[in-house]
């Protein structure tokens, strides 16, 4: 059963894309920032950005279905900070913005590093945000409504991109450090064992071939915290 559950680790693992984020820009709502959550974990995304909205606090509830703990959200209080962090990760960022240059979401090319930016969901992005963006993108609307919810926004453009990086064949190999992978795969396999380490400064113990603990070692430190 666990040699099981660490094989499907992994192999969910191999379909992680590291070069592909998304960056909330203050959506508030905490049903919307699950449901971004919850996409980007079915698209293979395994790090987020949020800027704080004000008011805010700095959790996911609503539909996230347990997928924030397979995806870590990195949250700032500025945008400044965040898109930063992102331009230095070599991301083109695509604001999902309704502009003069804004272009249909499938004329990108989602196979080069990307994030994607969304804005607050009564305002969408500020104008910090805009001029910050490489992009704009906009979804084709034909009815009398001109926007969508903006987590359905995102699942809308996420899919592409999942469509575009599945057709060049950037899924089931692993992309990710190999310190990262063997990281995520204790974490994922050892929750409470995790916090545990966490709590007390411990570093995580070494794994057999079937992701069980064997470290007597570890087993020693362990006895004496």
């Amino acid at each position: 059963m666990r040699e099981n559950r660490l094989a499907r680790i992994k192999q969910l693992l191999a379909n992680r894309q590291p070069d592909l984020t998304i960056l909330m820009d203050q959506v508030h709502k905490p049903h919307n920032v699950a449901a971004v959550v919850r996409t980007a974990d079915a698209v293979g995304i395994g790090n987020i950005h949020a800027v704080r909205a004000e008011g805010q606090i700095n959790r996911c509830g609503g539909t996230a279905m347990g997928s924030d703990r397979w995806v870590k959200v990195h949250r700032y209080e500025k945008f400044s900070d965040s898109i930063k962090v992102v331009k230095q990760q070599g991301m083109q960022v695509l604001a999902a913005h309704f502009s003069e240059r804004a272009v249909d979401f499938r004329s990108i090319d989602y196979t080069q590093p990307t994030c994607l930016l969304l804005g607050a969901e009564k305002y969408g992005v500020t104008e910090e945000a805009s001029e910050a963006a490489d992009h704009h993108v906009l979804i084709p609307m034909l009815g009398m409504v001109q926007s969508l919810n903006v987590s359905v926004a995102n699942a809308v453009i996420l899919y592409e991109a999942q469509r575009q990086r599945q057709q060049a064949g950037m899924y089931g190999e692993c992309k990710l450090e190999q310190g990262d992978m063997d990281r995520l795969c204790f974490e994922w396999l050892h929750p409470k064992v995790t916090q545990f380490c966490k709590k007390h400064g411990l570093r995580y113990p070494i794994l057999d071939e079937f992701g069980e603990i064997a470290d007597a070692e570890w087993e020693q430190l362990r006895h004496k915290v």
